[in-house]
């Protein structure tokens, strides 16, 4: 019995090629017309295939977020090493700022954001793939606290997601433009914040 989730499995040759043009399709529909508006007939007309091949493969709309956040979350982020916690930080938020400068993939992106906040299946699939990105990069802050820059108990987690937060909002809520500006102002102020004991978790009781 196949127990795979839709959109996870990992296809080759042709199916692979079909894959590209679905995923490309549903990035083109999702910043065209939005996360409401998107549906398998549409995506299946621009990529070219019959909807059937969808369905059978993805299942519904969300399988296909699913893969596409797959795809983005297998589009290796290397972890920042300077030996300081601010040019870490400043690293990682300048790779999250590029990722989403090419302006289909970043309303693609922001149209996921914004289903979030009111479907369900769309949530589960941002909040998979910000989690995913975070637990990668949570060495950052616990090598930072290792060499003494931070208090002890630092969540590491919170501050991380602090400057995803922040590069969100940036440029999905306020709709500024992807800038050197937008990650170095995440990074400074999700630093300042952990230093300041803003993310150090209570001692057990």
């Amino acid at each position: 019995m196949d127990t795979e989730a839709p959109g996870t499995r990992r296809p080759g040759g042709r199916t692979a090629r079909t894959r590209d043009a679905v995923l490309q399709a549903v990035i083109s529909e999702l910043a065209e017309n939005g996360y409401a508006e998107t549906t398998v007939e549409r995506i299946a007309a621009r990529a070219g295939v019959a909807k059937t091949t969808i369905y059978r493969r993805w299942g519904r709309v969300s399988g296909l977020l699913a893969d596409l956040m797959a795809q983005y979350a297998a589009q290796e982020i290397p972890v920042p090493d300077t030996g300081h916690l601010d040019s870490d930080l400043r690293a990682l938020a300048h790779e999250i700022v590029t990722s989403l400068q090419h302006p289909a993939t970043r309303a693609a992106f922001g149209s996921i954001v914004a289903a979030a906040i009111q479907d369900q299946a769309a949530r589960q699939v941002l909040s998979r793939f910000i989690a995913a990105r975070i637990a990668t990069m949570t060495v950052i802050v616990q090598h930072a606290s290792q060499r003494g820059e931070l208090p002890a108990g630092t969540d590491a987690a919170e501050v991380l997601q602090i400057v995803t937060a922040q590069i969100y909002y940036r440029l999905f809520i306020a709709g500024e433009e992807p800038s050197d500006g937008v990650a170095d102002r995440a990074a400074a102020t999700a630093a300042a914040a952990a230093r300041a004991s803003v993310f150090r978790s209570p001692p057990p009781n």
